[in-house]
């Protein structure tokens, strides 16, 4: 393979593009597509198609690893490998900032300040400035042994063993009170306390006097022996919370199985820690203050307000570091994040919320000619903030960089200065570039794209009746201002407003709260391992392992390539590694079983001709004949339902695009029986093809009998529900009202509404398009 060497076929090609020759990664049939330089160019195409396989698996994975090869072998070994990808000819490409779905993340000690470096900025103020005097830029840092509260260690929050939950009053320590498992009647650890002599072990806990609750929660200091015989031995005597917070809430809990953990977790409960009040700091550093705040106090309020109180800021040295402060607090702003404070942790953000944050890192830098790659960064985000976005993306390419983006979202898709359509469907009938060129050809072009964006919006035309109403009082979570409102029953109902302006505290959080017994189908990432399959995830595989057991008189895990039917060469993975030391392991389907994962002794064993690993190797849409009339065609049903028909059954999950994962997650819980349906963005990932296929399986729910709650942003959605929710006007402390509960037709007129604003200008679009 040829990847743009200064010799050859590169001399010849135009390089004032991106030029892709041969190009098969995944699904792409062996596509050539040139990309121009400079420019904001935008792939679209339905969920599934190979946008993801062209853009990150094939441009931005040889962009980065052409870069990791400039630097030494031992340099390399330490970075992120990429291999190479399956294409004939990449040339003029140049450094990738790629840009991903995939949320921040991090631990307790990772917040939006932190993350974003402003924090750092911060504390060199707080150095500077703040009076009284507490020590350097450590000593302001809550990662720092200097700066950090001593009790919570800069965490703000103290773990501790739920009493309430660990101890059964009302039994002995000879009936065994502790309701964790390994310290249970018949575990080891309750033999400390039963055999230390300094307890009555028919004693009900709750008759227990104060010094022997010490004892039993703190005592220390003293040994016990414990068992008899030879095998007795003497142990320290440990209280139990001591105990339990040195075995479950110290330790690292990578340490622990996924079981254990669960257990342990289910007992301890998290509490703002009494010392620093969730400050993070120790004393000494919350002493030292600007303006009457602290550091802490800065920290906590939302980037839009933190602009005008830094502002304030005057002297020579102040004005220089808050010259550096505020524009950064104000990119925040003009990324329709102005609602977050530096506090935030990074782990509570949403995808949407850390994609532009990640963007916001490389606003400031000065490069050119570099390639951005970012995968729907309209994700999360309501009409008004796509336009805040865009005006990002614009300055990027202004400064002289390449932008690619991958979109569904048409406003999107509307600035860029080049489109490639991919298609003209999923999977094996996707890969192909169907259209190339300007936005306004696309309008024109006969591609599903093209026709998503000629047709526009129309409100719905007989919206349902709510057979009653679901209230929720006083509601004052996060940033809701004592709100009051009625959700309707049996008819589909959105709940939408600017990003930040508390639709998740409203739904996800009080009503949750109120209704524990609905399906939530939210944002949460999908478990991906090289183990993981379509039929895997989907709980199909175990009725497939019944029927090929019960056919050919074998046990089901035979039939498993996670288990005793597994290729002993490849250990059921189908393929296989080769560790080339400091250079990419070369990955190849195994030559025992072909890629079929199984042993040959499992593939001969057949079901109507078929061995476990053809099935496995069809399409979800075809296995759904296979297998018609049988305990596994329901769950395939549903996977057809979200349009995922194309799939292969066996087809390793890490394949999957966003959009796939998050159908994929809705197929297995969309038919659960259920009075209420929660989902949180559903249409994230989503082509306006598959965006209508949703909307239906949303109305099927309801005509059942279903309540069904979609917290969106998509226009295409909030115009086909019975019932609209609007919250904000803003985002943040400016948000958290309702302001607009009733039929959509009403919504477009209403004033105070961003959101009937930009609805009645898409539905006028439509009207305009029509000729009205």
């Amino acid at each position: 393979m040829s990847t743009g060497s200064s010799k050859g076929p590169n001399d010849r090609e135009p390089h004032n593009c991106i030029v892709i020759r041969g190009a098969r990664e995944n699904n792409l049939k062996n596509i050539d597509v040139d990309i121009p330089r400079g420019k904001i160019v935008a792939f679209t195409g339905v969920s599934g198609s190979g946008k993801t396989s062209l853009v990150f698996d094939t441009i931005g994975a040889e962009a980065q690893r052409q870069l990791n090869d400039t630097f030494t072998m031992f340099q390399r070994n330490r970075l992120p490998r990429f291999g190479r990808p399956d294409v004939d000819l990449i040339a003029n490409i140049s450094t990738p900032v790629m840009i991903s779905q995939k949320r921040i993340g991090g631990n307790a000690r990772s917040t939006v300040g932190t993350y974003s470096d402003v924090y750092a900025l911060m504390r060199l103020l707080f150095s500077r400035l703040g009076k009284p005097f507490a020590g350097y830029s450590n000593a302001f840092s809550f990662n720092d042994p200097e700066g950090m509260c001593p009790d919570c260690e800069g965490i703000g929050r103290r773990k501790l063993l739920d009493r309430k939950q660990f101890f059964d009053m009302d039994k002995s320590l000879n009936e065994g009170p502790f309701r964790h498992g390994p310290f249970g009647a018949d575990g080891w650890y309750i033999k400390v306390y039963t055999q230390s002599g300094r307890f009555d072990n028919d004693k009900k806990l709750r008759d227990y006097s104060k010094d022997e609750w010490q004892e039993l929660l703190y005592g220390s200091d003293h040994k016990v022996r414990i068992g008899s015989g030879a095998s007795a031995h003497n142990t320290n005597y440990e209280g139990v919370i001591d105990k339990f917070k040195r075995l479950y809430v110290q330790r690292d809990t990578s340490e622990l199985s996924p079981a254990n953990r669960a257990a342990a977790e289910a007992f301890i409960v998290s509490r703002t820690c009494s010392t620093c009040h969730g400050a993070r700091l120790n004393q000494k550093a919350l002493a030292s203050r600007i303006n009457g705040l602290n550091i802490a106090d800065m920290a906590q309020m939302e980037c839009a307000d933190l602009i005008a109180e830094i502002g304030r800021i005057s002297g020579e040295v102040g004005v220089g570091l808050t010259g550096e402060i505020i524009p950064r607090l104000q990119q925040f702003v003009d990324m329709g994040l102005g609602y977050l404070t530096l506090a935030r942790e990074t782990s509570t953000l949403s995808g949407g919320e850390s994609q532009r944050i990640k963007m916001l890192r490389h606003l400031n830098s000065s490069l050119i000619e570099v390639i951005y790659v970012l995968d729907e960064p309209s994700i999360g985000l309501h009409v008004r903030d796509v336009e805040r976005l865009t005006d990002m993306l614009v300055h990027l390419r202004n400064k002289g960089n390449t932008v690619l983006v991958i979109e569904h979202d048409p406003d999107m898709i509307g600035n860029a200065d080049h489109v490639i359509d991919i298609g003209p469907g999923a999977g094996q009938k996707g890969g192909e570039v169907i259209y190339a060129g300007s936005v306004d050809g696309l309008r024109h072009a006969d591609t599903p794209t093209g026709k998503a964006m000629r047709v526009g919006l129309a409100l719905k035309s007989k919206v349902r009746t709510p057979k009653g109403f679901l209230p929720l009082r006083n509601v004052t979570r996060n940033n809701l201002k004592n709100v009051d409102v009625d959700i309707p029953e049996q008819v589909l109902t959105v709940v939408t407003g600017v990003a930040g302006s508390g639709k998740s505290s409203l739904i996800t959080g009080a009503f949750m709260d109120c209704h524990p017994e609905a399906v939530v189908i939210d944002q949460s990432a999908i478990g991906i391992s090289s183990r993981a399959t379509p039929a895997t995830y989907s709980n199909i595989m175990d009725p497939i392992r019944d029927i090929f057991a019960k056919a050919t008189k074998s046990s089901p895990s035979l039939f498993s390539f996670n288990s005793k039917g597994a290729c002993p060469d490849c250990n059921g993975l189908g393929i296989t590694y080769t560790d080339l030391a400091f250079l990419d392991p070369i990955k190849t389907v195994c030559v025992t079983c072909e890629g079929q994962r199984f042993r040959q002794d499992v593939l001969k064993k057949t079901v109507e001709g078929k061995s476990i690993g053809d099935v496995l190797d069809m399409s979800i849409i075809d296995a759904a004949t296979f297998f018609d009339q049988s305990k596994v065609s329901a769950g395939l049903g549903a996977l057809v339902d979200v349009g995922l028909s194309y799939l292969g059954l066996g087809q390793t999950l890490s394949s999957l695009s966003g959009g796939e994962l998050q159908r994929l997650k809705l197929a297995t819980k969309l038919y659960d029986p259920a009075q209420i349906y929660v989902l949180d963005e559903p249409t994230t990932g989503l082509h306006p093809q598959d965006t209508d296929r949703l909307i239906a399986i949303l109305d099927r729910l309801v005509d059942q009998g279903s309540t069904v709650i979609v917290i969106e942003h998509n226009l295409a959605v909030v115009a086909q529900a019975d019932w609209v929710i609007d919250l904000g006007p803003e985002a943040g402390r400016n948000g958290g009202k309702v302001v607009f509960n009733g039929l959509p037709s009403n919504l477009v007129d209403a004033e105070k509404s961003l959101t009937g604003q930009y609805l009645r200008k898409a539905v006028w679009t439509k009207s305009a398009i029509l000729g009205r």
